[in-house]
């Protein structure tokens, strides 16, 4: 019954920091044997290591999320485009633009 009863139950979520920590003891295993081997090999493997993280972080694509989006062209329409603009008012603080649309009759659904 109690087998059941624990197949039953949701199984625990694995921390990820549980893997950070098996991988960083590993690391440091490997760097120890690789040191005690002889200290030349194991600072020319830590520049190696460095160097090759060096790298691989370069070449690594940046995020395109905190770029400015391109302009609308063709048949494209962005929210902030899609009124006329009755008047424009200098904000009170600096760079700050208030719109304000043109007023009509709004329609509701079908």
């Amino acid at each position: 019954m109690d087998r059941k009863k624990q197949a039953e139950e949701e199984p625990e979520e694995r921390s990820g920091m549980a893997g950070v920590l098996v991988l960083a003891v590993l690391t440091a295993i490997v760097v120890a044997v690789v040191f005690r081997v002889s200290a030349t090999v194991g600072i020319l493997a830590l520049w190696i290591v460095g160097a090759f993280a060096l790298w691989r972080a370069a070449r690594r694509r940046m995020s395109d999320s905190s770029a400015t989006p391109p302009t609308p062209t063709g048949g494209t329409v962005y929210a902030a485009h899609r009124y006329e603009v009755d008047r424009v008012q200098e904000g009170p603080g600096e760079g700050l633009t208030i719109l304000y649309p043109v007023r009509g009759e709004e329609t509701t659904g079908p």
